[in-house]
């Protein structure tokens, strides 16, 4: 079950839940400073039938803002990862999170992941190291090594495991979320599997932040109808564009999107695939015996979503953030799947300027020698000498 507790904010009573009126009324009192010819200094002091006038307004004629200067620090355990990534994709928000990527499975009491995922995890985690230590041997120690097979191996894990993180946040924007969280509960197809379960871990969450007092009737309205930003539909029939502004779509796993939408300068959205796909993991993609060996075990857990699963990703932005992204991703520390990713778009970025004749074609073909370390424009704070992460020819 997910649990929520108020790591932080501005006012929490002894109950360790927030308390919502204290909130309101600072918030009232900073939704006068826009028009009070002594500002904020004279609010202090106004009367509180003033002030809860004020808050009465604001929320009535849908001037929020004011209710984003309260912000809090929500210490959320056994969150599924994939409501983690709606959460994520909604822009105004901190979070740190404990990292899926070298973290070892182990389902415990009452687990969602099953035998079945957790016998394969074993078995791959142990081929995942002796392929790694055969190729890289010599640059990774077996540390290393270990967090690269866990890495790999955890593609074959739902994306509805259970994960921890501090989701810091403002009163109005959780509120909103939530908004949007019931409006997805009301309207998911309740045939699809995949909806119906995560629209119980949305309800699930919506509990949990009724007991912290997080929740206010007169912030919770939608009436721009707006929805979680997460999915799309028909995705793949979105065009492509590449210019000051850029519009791609790729395939890509639920680990690598994870990765991705981490870039709140840039626009995201998925939509699962009809026919379903998985990824390879590059270690293994010379081999053909393995990797019929991977997809049969992969297709084995299908019914409950592995990371590993093909989704469909729309990515927009501009072309100053893209390349933001490309120092971020293009690195031998960087997660495979989105450096490789990453490589492509800027591939088709730069292909698309030449032919068009752009004048951003002569600034982007600097970024397209190699990893972020041969950018003129980045310094490397750690070199790491490895020669396929640099020219990103690396398989791990």
């Amino acid at each position: 079950m997910i649990k929520v507790d108020i790591a932080k904010t501005y006012f929490e009573d002894e109950e360790g839940k927030l308390d919502l009126d204290s909130s309101l009324m600072l918030s009232g009192k900073f939704a006068g400073v826009c028009y009070d010819e002594e500002g904020y200094n004279h609010l202090k002091n106004e009367s509180e039938e003033k002030t809860r006038k004020r808050i009465s307004l604001t929320k009535d004629n849908g001037h929020h803002s004011v209710y984003d200067h309260i912000y809090m620090s929500l210490n959320i355990t056994n969150i599924p990862k994939i409501l983690a990534m709606v959460l994520n994709n909604e822009k105004e928000y901190t979070t740190s999170e404990k990292s899926a990527r070298y973290t070892p499975i182990k389902p415990g009491k009452d687990s969602v992941i099953t035998e079945q995922e957790h016998r394969l995890y074993e078995k791959w985690m142990e081929i995942f190291k002796n392929k790694i230590k055969d190729m890289y041997g010599s640059i990774y120690n077996d540390s290393k090594i270990t967090k690269l097979a866990q890495e790999n191996a955890r593609y074959l894990v739902t994306v509805f495991m259970p994960t921890t993180m501090i989701y810091t946040v403002s009163l109005r924007q959780i509120n909103y979320i939530v908004s949007w969280l019931q409006k997805y509960i009301a309207t998911c197809d309740q045939s699809s599997d995949f909806e119906r379960k995560l629209a119980n871990s949305m309800q699930e969450f919506i509990n949990e932040l009724e007991k912290l007092n997080v929740l206010d009737e007169g912030l919770l309205t939608n009436e721009k109808n707006r929805s979680i930003s997460l999915f799309g539909r028909n995705l793949d029939s979105k065009k492509e564009y590449f210019g000051d502004v850029y519009a791609t779509v790729y395939k890509g796993s639920f680990a690598s999107f994870a990765q991705a939408q981490r870039h709140r300068t840039l626009d995201y959205k998925i939509e699962l695939m009809e026919e379903k796909e998985f990824f390879v993991p590059p270690i293994i993609e010379d081999d053909e015996v393995l990797v019929n060996e991977w997809l049969n075990d992969i297709r084995s857990v299908a019914d409950v979503y592995p990371n590993g699963e093909l989704v469909t990703i729309f990515e927009r932005g501009t072309y100053e953030n893209f390349i933001l992204k490309c120092k971020e991703r293009l690195c031998s520390a960087a997660q495979l799947e989105i450096m490789r990713q990453t490589k492509d778009t800027l591939t088709k970025y730069y292909e698309y300027l030449l032919e068009n004749d752009d004048h951003l074609a002569e600034d982007i073909e600097q970024y397209t020698h190699g990893a972020r370390c041969t950018f003129h424009d980045y310094k490397c704070a750690q070199t790491c000498g490895f020669k396929e992460g640099i020219t990103l020819t690396r398989k791990i």
